[in-house]
């Protein structure tokens, strides 16, 4: 049986070169920040070849697009409800415990 992978999102992705490390966390289910929401824990890190990354976000975007025509991912304006940083703005009902990368 191969090992699956649990994430809550992606951390950070940094580029050196030909190379892209994408570095995924979760949320800690004991840890908190000053918000008191859970703080985000590294857990892994895929390394890809720059070429293969982006044949990665390709089929990424295939698969959101799939979720939001059936319905199950609704995707929003940045200029409502979240900063240009992807974070929420004052007004957004949003969780703060929402991954940052439906926002």
């Amino acid at each position: 049986m191969d090992t699956e992978i649990f994430t809550d999102g992606i951390g950070e992705i940094t580029v050196g070169g030909s190379i892209v490390r994408v570095d995924l966390f979760s949320l800690s289910p004991t840890e908190r920040d000053a918000n008191n929401a859970p703080k985000r824990v590294f857990r892994q890190r895929l390394i890809f070849s720059v070429e293969s990354f982006a044949n990665s976000v390709e089929v990424m975007q295939k698969a959101l697009q799939g979720l939001v025509d059936a319905g199950a991912v609704r995707r929003t304006d940045p200029s409502h409800g979240a900063s240009p940083a992807g974070q929420p703005t004052p007004n957004s009902p949003r969780s703060p415990n929402v991954s940052s990368n439906f926002r």
